[in-house]
């Protein structure tokens, strides 16, 4: 059995935030990692970002994602686990972890949860020929193997994720037969879509695959149009000829840990499924137990790295560290309103009116 001030179970971009501002302030972490490196999304991300200065805009995120590596790796207060997967948050307060070959306890003070999302999948016909992929897993060939999926490829979603991944792909030589997406409008950003529609790829909203076909992998797909009560339109089918299917349909929080630890959940559609309610600093209804980035509702990298720093600066004051805490906390909530401000942030907001719903007061 070991101890720590503070756990940080992720170490993707709100996870390393996160233990950096509580280091910083003097509390002992521990952060850990079920992969092999850091970084998280990041490290598969190579558009620059979007935002101000504080939120590295005009940096890709692998950059980013090195930046706060070398800040972990030169702080003496900080202990990282990678290769580490934890198991558990049991009542007594140890969580359980295995690494190294080893089954691990440790009793952290406080807890910050930042195990971001996992892709959303989708059900149609043949969905599991191979040549279908999550768009995380393209971004993961592409950008950190090298290595293309495919030829011609369907992208499911105009989402940014699914606008981004398919430029990705048409600068790593790979045609992009069509963009389509359910919804009946674009729900990513049109500086990403207008790239996308001068290098020829049409973006077909209102559509939807109704199946794949092939032998051995895919080799096509059906199409269709959609109504305005989401239903295809008979008589619209079109034949694509692709042998990737790309599907960007979304993200849901990883949330077992917040689950299991006795977090009060709520369902947030706007978040991507059940998040736990939480206070403005980011603290559960578990005491002590904090949750940031994706894990407490999908956002940008931008945003979940914000979030870090509130949930890391709120640990270690908690635990009677740092100076200037208030004026820090109040600085990193004014970027997250300002990150939210505008078209992009409206189903943000519109999620965190229904988790404090009228008459329902913080944690």
């Amino acid at each position: 059995m070991r101890e720590t001030e503070v756990l940080v179970v992720g170490g993707g971009p709100a996870g390393m935030v996160a233990a950096i501002e509580a280091a910083e302030r003097g509390a002992k972490v521990v952060l850990t990692e079920r992969d092999d490196r850091l970084g998280g999304q990041l490290i598969k991300q190579t558009h620059k970002f979007f935002g101000s200065q504080k939120q590295y805009a005009g940096s890709r995120g692998i950059d980013i994602s090195k930046l706060l590596e070398g800040k972990l790796s030169n702080n003496s207060n900080i202990e990282i686990l990678t290769e580490t997967t934890v198991l558990g948050i049991y009542e007594d307060g140890v969580v359980t972890m295995e690494g190294a070959d080893k089954h691990l306890k440790l009793k952290p003070k406080r807890t910050i949860i930042a195990t971001g999302a996992s892709e959303k999948f989708l059900p149609f016909a043949n969905n599991d020929l191979p040549g279908i992929y999550g768009a995380g897993a393209v971004q993961t060939l592409m950008n950190v193997y090298g290595v293309t999926p495919g030829q011609r490829v369907l992208m499911v979603g105009a989402g940014n994720i699914g606008l981004i991944v398919s430029y990705q792909l048409m600068q790593s030589g790979v045609e992009v037969a069509a963009i389509i997406d359910a919804a009946p409008k674009i729900g990513g950003y049109l500086v990403h879509a207008s790239k996308i529609r001068r290098a020829g790829v049409p973006i077909l909203t209102s559509h939807t695959i109704l199946n794949a076909y092939g032998q051995e992998f895919v080799e096509g797909a059906i199409l269709a149009s959609l109504d305005d009560k989401w239903q295809p339109i008979a008589g619209t089918e079109k034949d694509l000829t692709v042998d990737v299917i790309c599907l960007a349909v979304g993200l849901s929080p990883l949330t077992e840990l917040c689950w299991q630890a006795g977090c009060e959940m709520k369902y947030i559609p706007e978040f991507g499924g059940y998040v736990p309610r939480k206070n403005e600093f980011l603290e559960t209804t578990v005491p002590g137990l904090y949750v940031c980035g994706d894990a407490g509702g999908v956002e940008e990298a931008s945003a979940a790295m914000v979030e870090g720093r509130v949930a890391g600066i709120a640990a270690a004051e908690s635990l009677g560290y740092g100076l200037n805490n208030v004026q820090a906390l109040k600085a990193a909530l004014k970027d997250l309103e300002e990150l939210r401000s505008g078209p992009a942030g409206e189903k943000i907001l519109k999620g965190l009116e229904k988790l404090l719903a009228k008459g329902e007061t913080a944690c």
